[in-house]
């Protein structure tokens, strides 16, 4: 088994893409939660 410092620098790139793109999804859904929440209590009169 061979350590190879620099892939793991290499693969930063990828792993950053990673976890913006579960940002992204996540405030999708925070979003999402909002606009329910929103739209649900204009209408049941509140």
């Amino acid at each position: 088994m061979n350590f190879n410092p620099m892939a793991f620098v290499d693969n930063l790139k990828y792993m950053g893409v990673g976890m913006l793109g579960v940002f992204i999804i996540i405030g999708i859904i925070i979003g999402a939660t909002y606009a329910i929440s929103a739209l649900s209590n204009k209408k049941s009169g509140q």
